[in-house]
Parts: structure tokens; sequence; C-alpha cells
């Protein structure tokens, strides 16, 4: 395997200012900040924006399937840095198995390790990421199983994280020590 390419915009070093300190250290309830925030800050009007629209605290939909959207939604879009810190800090939480992480980057949404709801979500994923939007079959079965709000919620973590994806690609932040990269395919 080679070397990833190295950061185009390479990640403030610590300590940071102590206004970014301040404004990640809520967030990061005492760890270092993540590399990706670390390399925002060098746009400290974006850094709070994109800090005060994340939809991390706690939705109208499960955790479950919260971090199941943001997986798919990542894998789809090859942001394997984005994969992996989610991967790691919360896959844990949301009771995902290795399988199950595996087949968030790798199976389609039918595949036998997800649930029914778990399964509409990611066909959600896949359409908004293929199609940019749903066909009215789809949208029955997402109505007749979520109410509105999480409808909302689910389509706004795909749209986010979507532009998170793009964000970590284009600049290349490095993979955290800690976080996986994508498993490989069976």
């Amino acid at each position: 395997m080679s070397d990833p390419a190295p950061a185009r915009i390479e990640a403030l070093p610590l300590p940071l200012a102590p206004e970014l300190e301040s404004a990640l250290s809520e967030l990061m309830r005492g760890a270092p900040p993540l590399l990706i925030f670390r390399t925002v800050a060098h746009n400290p009007r974006v850094l709070a924006r994109m800090l005060a629209g994340g939809l991390l605290d706690r939705g109208s939909i499960p955790l479950r399937l919260r971090e199941l959207m943001i997986l798919r939604s990542t894998a789809r879009c090859g942001a394997e840095y984005e994969w992996g810190v989610h991967a790691a800090i919360y896959g844990g939480k949301a009771g995902f198995t290795p399988a199950q992480l595996r087949a968030s980057v790798h199976d389609p949404a039918d595949a036998p390790e997800w649930a029914p709801p778990e399964r509409l979500v990611l066909r959600l994923a896949d359409a908004l990421h293929e199609r940019h939007g749903v066909d009215d079959a789809l949208w029955a079965e997402l109505r007749a199983a979520f109410a509105g709000d999480q409808l909302i919620e689910l389509t706004m973590l795909a749209g986010l994280y979507h532009a998170v994806s793009y964000l970590v690609n284009v600049t290349r932040v490095p993979r955290e020590a800690f976080a996986p990269g994508f498993p490989a395919a069976t």
C-alpha cells in the first residue's frame, strides 16, 4: 500500500489560539481537537459556522440511524477520514458490528446485516448520493417508517456529510491515529 498523499492544507499546530481552543473545547470534551477542525480553523468564521451547524446532538432519530446515514454518506463520497472518525468514535456506541461497518462501505442497502429501518436509511443515502433526490415509491416507504422531522434530519445529515466529505477529500486531511480506514471488501 502506498503512502497517502500529503495534506493540501496542514492542520494548525497545537496549541491553538485561545479563541479556537475555546470554540472546540465543549465539542471535544477534553480530547485534542480533530485534524479536520484544526484544518478548518484556518478560517475561523467557517469553523464557527461548521460547529454551529452540526447535527451530532440528540436529535429526532436514534444514534444508530444517524451514524448509519453518516457512515454511508461518507463512504459513498470516498471520505475515508470522516468515515473512520465516526466508525471509531460512534461505531461502538451505535452497536455496529465489524460486519456492519464493512457493509456500510461495500454492501447494498438490502444486505442481511440490516434491519428494515436501517435498510431504508441506506436506500435514502444511496438515492441522495446517486440522484440528489428520491422517487415517489421510496418516499412513500420512508413516510410510512419515519416522521417528517426525522426525514428532514436524515436528509440534512446526508447533505452535511457530503459537504464534510468534499472538505476532507479536497484538503486531504490525514487519517486520525485512532481511526480505521475503510475495511476491505470480502
